[in-house]
């Protein structure tokens, strides 16, 4: 069973085969088959016209299922090898293990916000950006920036609170856990504030050229599966069937065929959480 673990905790051999995972996973050109499918979904689905990645109930199962098949890339590569997750509630800033030059390097360079530590340093040639929003072929990084502080442990334990899934319009401007949680107060509320705390390419509809894409949405996963025990009886994904322009509970999430949010709201079966 794949565990995934809080980043703080990983040892060093821990991170080294994450590292080393994620950088074949990217030389054999896999890697940027996921950032395009990011960028094809981010908001409206650009086939269905149906908001599917981003900004709709969908967000939470839609990011779970492509984790998962991230890390089914990684462990074709090393079994032993899992998403490990950060939780920025706690390891906030510029100084955390998860910057360091052994796991995803530190922030940019003044000059152009280029990432020149670490493993995915353009310097280090392992890393170049080849999905672009722009013309940069490094990944870039200005932590602290836009926003100077990432959401705190008060913001999370109040979002886990709210009973409800989501709810009307089932976008921006929805209540429920979803919407809290997703960020619709825009960039400054939860998920969308790490994003623009990161900044770069994090910033944008490519964001998972940031390696640090999958550790922070694996904390947002591991918070949707903290909010299902919190609520056992009541956490139930919504809408749930009927709804024009979003993905309902047994609606297909493209871009995979036989994949919807019902499949998706038991995550024991593909992995668990230390």
């Amino acid at each position: 069973m794949t565990v995934r673990k809080n980043q703080a905790n990983l040892t060093s051999s821990e991170k080294k085969a994450f590292v080393d995972a994620v950088l074949e996973v990217k030389r054999i050109g896999v890697y940027d088959e996921f950032v395009a499918a990011h960028r094809l979904r981010f908001a409206l689905d650009m086939n269905t016209g149906v908001y599917v990645g981003h900004f709709g109930p969908s967000f939470l199962p839609w990011h779970r299922k492509f984790l998962i098949d991230f890390e089914n890339e990684l462990q074709k590569i090393d079994p032993s090898v899992s998403i490990p997750y950060w939780d920025w509630t706690a390891d906030n800033t510029v100084a955390s293990s998860v910057w360091g030059p052994d796991l995803l390097g530190g922030t940019g360079r003044p000059l152009d916000d280029q990432v020149m530590d670490g493993p995915f340093a353009y310097s280090a040639g392992k890393w170049p950006i080849t999905i672009q929003v722009d013309s940069r072929p490094f990944l870039a990084r200005n932590l602290a920036y836009r926003v100077p502080t990432l959401p705190s442990r008060a913001e999370v334990d109040a979002a886990l609170a709210l009973p409800t899934y989501d709810s009307a319009p089932w976008r921006d401007g929805s209540a429920g856990f979803r919407a809290t949680l997703e960020g619709s107060a825009g960039y400054m509320s939860m998920h969308n504030r790490v994003h623009t705390w990161v900044w770069g390419q994090m910033e944008t509809s490519v964001s998972p050229n940031d390696p640090v894409f999958w550790l922070h949405h694996a904390f947002v996963d591991k918070l949707w599966a903290d909010w299902h025990a919190l609520h056992p009886t009541s956490a139930k994904y919504l809408p749930a069937g009927g709804t024009a322009d979003v993905i309902d509970l047994n609606d297909a999430m493209p871009p995979w065929t036989d994949t919807t949010p019902q499949s998706m709201l038991d995550h024991t079966p593909f992995y668990t959480y230390a």
